[in-house]
């Protein structure tokens, strides 16, 4: 039985326009509503496949201004639809430029009961040719898909994960990537095509229980990046120490070493309770477990992913009431997940 297609938006280039008729690039984002990219798209009935389509304005931002507060939002209303039996799927339109760091949100707190599809676009929808309709025409097909369960990505017809898919380029069309992994499948003239043919599996959400918990108000844990890099020193980590830090994902060059100096200072963090999670900085491959007492590495997540994962841990082991405890907490052993 035919169902619901929510789409939910919230900004980003999709639904950006320029003053000058036709241009790719200098336009302002998110200035079109959901309910207007979804207007006389052609075959977006075809795309949903009997489904009915609901449209949902969650916010109206550049994707780089994303902020927790959106990220409390738009779980809710994620969690709202999903919940609802009459619902078969999410679409979800997003800015370029953090649809990674939304989309492994989603995959981490979202149950995976039903599909969640972000998609975006790299030119406006004023464009001479925009990539958004197409994109949003595939998204609504993969979101109809009867098989697909938990948040995928599909942009420049390829399916990505929420775990591998990375922004690569800044420019081109096909702006994403899966890193290691490999894409997940395609959607060719309206049809997904799997890579292993058939569906991937969806897994249960790393911190499904904070999923109610993450609202507009949520006070967020303070987590930063750091990176390691020739010349480096402690400044950083001590600034961001004197600022109150909760956690720190550092960036470390090759299969995880550090500057001696920066190391020192992640050292003294650490002895202060703060928790520390180490990540390449390399684009692809994945290092070995981390080689420093107490640190836990990430298992190949990205600097802005692994981020993410930190947030969600120490929420998960503070107090109720939204208060995240004193920053003096135990770190995962060395190469256990955080």
């Amino acid at each position: 039985m035919a169902g619901k297609i929510v789409v939910l938006g919230t900004g980003g280039t999709i639904a950006g326009t320029s003053p000058v008729a036709g241009a790719n690039v200098g336009y302002t984002a998110g200035q079109l509503g959901v309910e207007q990219l979804l207007q006389q798209l052609p075959g977006l009935s075809d795309a949903a496949a009997g489904h009915a389509l609901v449209a949902e304005q969650v916010a109206q931002i550049d994707s780089k201004d994303m902020d927790h507060a959106v990220w409390g939002a738009l779980v809710q209303r994620c969690l709202a639809h999903l919940e609802d039996p009459g619902v078969a799927g999410i679409v979800i339109t997003h800015g370029t430029d953090t649809l990674e760091e939304t989309a492994w949100l989603l995959e981490c707190v979202l149950p995976a009961t039903k599909p969640v599809v972000l998609t975006c676009a790299m030119r406006p929808a004023t464009a001479l040719a925009p990539d958004g309709p197409p994109n949003l025409l595939d998204a609504v097909a993969l979101a109809a898909e009867p098989a697909v369960r938990g948040v995928l990505v599909v942009a420049a017809g390829v399916v990505h994960g929420a775990r591998q898919v990375t922004k690569v380029h800044p420019l081109r069309l096909d702006a994403f990537a899966s890193r290691d992994g490999g894409p997940l499948g395609w959607v060719e003239a309206g049809q997904v095509r799997w890579a292993h043919d058939r569906a991937p599996q969806a897994s249960q959400p790393l911190h499904g229980t904070l999923a109610a918990r993450l609202t507009p108000q949520t006070d967020w844990p303070r987590v930063a990046i750091v990176l390691s890099h020739a010349g480096a020193d402690g400044f950083a980590v001590d600034a961001l120490m004197a600022a109150g830090v909760e956690g720190l994902v550092v960036a470390a060059t090759g299969d995880g070493t550090l500057h001696y100096r920066l190391q020192e200072a992640l050292e003294r963090a650490h002895r202060q309770g703060i928790a520390v999670r180490l990540v390449s900085r390399c684009t692809d491959g994945r290092m070995r477990p981390a080689h420093h007492a107490g640190w836990a590495d990430t298992l190949g997540l990205s600097a802005v992913k692994a981020r993410i994962s930190l947030m969600l841990e120490l929420m998960a082991r503070g107090r109720a009431g939204g208060a995240w405890g004193s920053r003096a907490r135990a770190v995962q052993p060395s190469g256990q997940p955080g």
